[in-house]
């Protein structure tokens, strides 16, 4: 079990959601090539792994922390009424205490989805949304 697994199981539920949404957004991966079509919202997905500890003295378990962070980027000039709102419904996907499970692993969203500040670049505006993660195994 890891940080890799973790990152699986959000992507899954990301993906789910973004394909079955009327207009659907494509997801931009950690790692894997993406050229945005011209004026097109889209999603990129990150997770960001903290450190991975262990809570016992024998080592027998590890602690998995991190934040996924989301970025929707949709075309500048239109405000940040479409991206804030695409933001709203990311937190309603990954509620707080959410568990996501394969097996007996499961990860839990430790904090709402939380929009940082908007990000303007000469054609994209972009908000980052992010929440914390945690996994005990």
């Amino acid at each position: 079990m890891s940080h890799r697994l973790i990152r699986s199981l959000f992507e899954a539920r990301l993906a789910a959601w973004a394909a079955g949404r009327d207009p659907s957004l494509r997801i931009a991966y950690q790692n894997v090539s993406f050229t945005p079509a011209a004026d097109e919202t889209y999603l990129a997905a990150f997770t960001l792994p903290a450190v991975t500890a262990s809570n016992t003295l024998g080592g027998d378990d590890r602690l998995y922390t991190g934040v996924l962070q989301v970025n929707v980027v949709t075309p500048a000039g239109n405000g940040s009424g479409s991206a804030a709102s695409i933001v709203d419904e990311l937190a309603a996907l990954f509620p707080l205490y959410l568990k996501l499970m394969q097996g007996d692993f499961g990860v839990l969203v430790l904090t709402p989805v939380d929009p940082g500040p908007g990000i303007t670049a000469d054609t994209t505006y972009t908000i980052p949304a992010s929440f914390q993660y945690r996994a005990d195994i």
